[in-house]
C-alpha cells in the first residue's frame, strides 16, 4: 500500500475498481488529480440489481476515464450473501448487530483485484485502485488494510511484472478516512455524488431505499461533511 503517485500529467496507466458507487467514484477522481490515465473495471457479478453499472458507466465518462469495461462475473451463482441471493433479505440498518453482515459477499474484493491484476498487466500498469474503507466498512473482512496488502504481497509474488521486478501497488487511499472526510475530498475534487449509488435494495429506477446499512451510512456521511445529499430516495 505504499505510495508510489505520479506528477499530474504524467499519464501513468492504473485500474481503478469502479462499482458506480460513492467510494469508488472518490478514488477514480484521486487517481485522476494525481495525474493517471484510468482504466476502470466494473463486474456484473450476479448482484440482484444490475443499475449500478450504468451509474459507474456515466462515472467513468463524466471523471474522464480513459476507459471502461465491464467484466461477467457469477460469484452470485454460489449465493451466500443478500446481495447475490433471492432466498436471503437485505436487513434494515436497526437490525445490523456486530458480526460480519449477510451484505458481506463471499471473495468479492479477492476476485475483483484479480480480475484487475489480470488487465494491470497487460496494460503495463503497476497501479491498481480500490475502495476499500476500515472505518465505515461495515464489518467486510476484505476491506481491511490486512487483507490489502496481503492481496499486494501476492501479487507481487504472482505476476511476470513481480518476478522482473516492476513491483505492483495497491492503492487504497480511503482506508482510513470516515465516510464524511471521503465525501469532503471528493467534492473537492467535483466528484458529483448524485450520480453515484450506495443502496444495498437500489430499485431498477437507481433509486435508493434509505434504509439498508450502507444508505444509513451513506447519509450520515453527507451530514458530517456538511454536504447536502443529492440521493434519490424512493421512499421520501
Amino acid at each position: 500500500m505504499s505510495d508510489k503517485s505520479e506528477k499530474p500529467g504524467t499519464h501513468k496507466k492504473a485500474v481503478i475498481l469502479l462499482s458506480g458507487g460513492l467510494d469508488s467514484a472518490t478514488v477514480l477522481a484521486m487517481a485522476r488529480s494525481e495525474g493517471y490515465a484510468c482504466y476502470c473495471l466494473s463486474f456484473a457479478y450476479g448482484q440482484k440489481h444490475s443499475s449500478e453499472l450504468d451509474f459507474a458507466h456515466h462515472l467513468a465518462l463524466q471523471l474522464g476515464a480513459a476507459e471502461h469495461r465491464v467484466a461477467n462475473i457469477d460469484i452470485g451463482a454460489f449465493g451466500g450473501s443478500a446481495l447475490t441471493d433471492d432466498g436471503i433479505d437485505v436487513p434494515d440498518a436497526a437490525a445490523v448487530d456486530d458480526s460480519i453482515p449477510v451484505t458481506y459477499v463471499p471473495a468479492r474484493n479477492t476476485v475483483f483485484l484479480s480480475y484487475a491484476l489480470g488487465w494491470a498487466e497487460v496494460l503495463g500498469s503497476t497501479d491498481i485502485f480500490i475502495g476499500v474503507n476500515a472505518v465505515d466498512y461495515s464489518g467486510y473482512p476484505d476491506c481491511r488494510p490486512e487483507f490489502v496488502q496481503a492481496f499486494e504481497t501476492m501479487a507481487n509474488l504472482a505476476t511476470k511484472a513481480g518476478v522482473e521486478g516492476d513491483q505492483l501497488t495497491i492503492h487504497s487511499p480511503l482506508i482510513s478516512l470516515t465516510k464524511g472526510e471521503i465525501i469532503k475530498a471528493g467534492t473537492e475534487l467535483g466528484v458529483d455524488y448524485g450520480m453515484t449509488v450506495s443502496c444495498y435494495r437500489l430499485s431498477e429506477a437507481g433509486e435508493a431505499c434509505g434504509e439498508c446499512d450502507s444508505c444509513v451510512l451513506r447519509a450520515a456521511g453527507f451530514t458530517e461533511a456538511g454536504v447536502d445529499d443529492p440521493t434519490r430516495y424512493a421512499r421520501r
